[in-house]
């Protein structure tokens, strides 16, 4: 006898409501690929994307015993939290990246004084802007509270309400990033 992906999604959804992990990494690995490939579409950024995908089943742990067959399919569930994520991801990403220019304008702005410095600081200034959007929201946010307005990394984990080790970690990771970034435009 064959089992129904619908109905073997929602024995899967059933055990995951009682916390089976087994369950869970079964519907992981049916769905990881494709709800990967409706985030990357529409973010285009790997790391981003893999972020939503476990945004999204981060939520399916938490709310499994709250998920409702009659009003829905579970891959359309699925689909639709995706969805959401992306899109709030997308928006996150283009506030930040918005927030992060517009800081960094009056910090990088030009001396006015030596028209090849202005425009070496123009340029720097673009790949800035072009390096920071290649970091993840939660990169580009504890690197703007720490250069952009001064912060601490206790007065960030306060702010952000995460553990202190988790935001020099962040920030760690973000400027080994931006130098790999930046350094990857230098003239050899």
């Amino acid at each position: 006898m064959t089992i129904e992906p619908a109905s073997d999604d929602l024995s899967l959804m059933k055990r995951i409501a009682q916390q089976d992990q087994a369950a869970m990494a079964a519907l992981y690995d049916r769905y990881v690929s494709t709800l990967y490939a409706v985030a990357f579409k529409t973010l285009g950024s790997a790391q981003e994307s893999e972020e939503v995908v476990l945004d999204v089943f981060a939520q399916v742990w938490r709310t499994a015993g709250r998920f409702d067959p009659a009003k829905t399919q579970i891959d359309t569930w699925l689909f639709t939290v995706t969805r959401s994520y992306t899109l709030a991801r997308l928006r996150t990403m283009q506030q930040t990246e918005k927030t992060a220019i517009d800081t960094a304008e009056p910090l990088l702005s030009s001396t006015g004084s030596d028209p090849i410095e202005d425009a070496l600081i123009s340029e720097r200034r673009d790949q800035i802007q072009i390096a920071l959007a290649q970091l993840s929201d939660e990169q580009r946010q504890v690197i703007k509270l720490a250069h952009y307005q001064g912060l601490s990394h206790s007065e960030i984990a306060t702010r952000l309400g995460l553990p202190l080790g988790t935001v020099k970690t962040r920030i760690r990771l973000a400027l080994q990033r931006l130098r790999i970034i930046l350094n990857s435009w230098k003239p050899d």
